[in-house]
């Protein structure tokens, strides 16, 4: 048995409901019944949508920390190319095989110095990102943040 209850309703929702009640197969009881069933779903999708609106801020943020980062690492390529093909000498031609091979012997060395930065979780970019922008927002009161943000804006 269902319970019975007397609400109070305006006199204009009054005069909707019984007007929607006669309407064959429609009862006052149905009418409220499925308005309260609606009411309830509304608010589980309003729980719902706040909770994908927290999610989707935290990956805009972490979008936001992927982009800085991409900006430094192309800025710290793009530096030291500048800086290598300017200070770089041409290699004479009697030294093009012995340049090779030292050059594959760094590069060798290069990659398990970062394969065993990575296992180790250093990070030496990161670090002296980080130092660099906390000396730099020392000077002028900015937050590395802003200078970061600066540098974006430039790019």
């Amino acid at each position: 048995m269902k319970p019975r209850i007397q609400p109070y309703i305006s006199p204009e929702n009054y005069h909707s409901l019984k007007a929607m009640a006669k309407r064959p197969g429609l009862s006052e009881s149905v009418i409220v019944d499925r308005a309260l069933t609606a009411y309830r779903a509304g608010e589980a999708d309003n729980k719902r949508e706040a909770a994908i609106n927290r999610r989707l801020d935290r990956l805009t943020r972490q979008f936001g920390r992927i982009e800085r980062d991409n900006l430094v690492i192309a800025e710290t390529l793009a530096t030291f190319v500048h800086y290598f093909l300017t200070v770089t000498p041409p290699v004479p031609a009697n030294q093009v095989e012995a340049a090779r091979a030292k050059g594959d012997m760094r590069f060798d060395l290069f990659v398990r110095q970062v394969a065993e930065a990575l296992r180790s979780g250093q990070r030496i970019l990161q670090n002296a990102v980080e130092d660099v922008t906390e000396e730099a927002s020392g000077f002028d009161g900015e937050s590395a943040s802003e200078l970061l943000g600066e540098v974006r804006a430039d790019a």
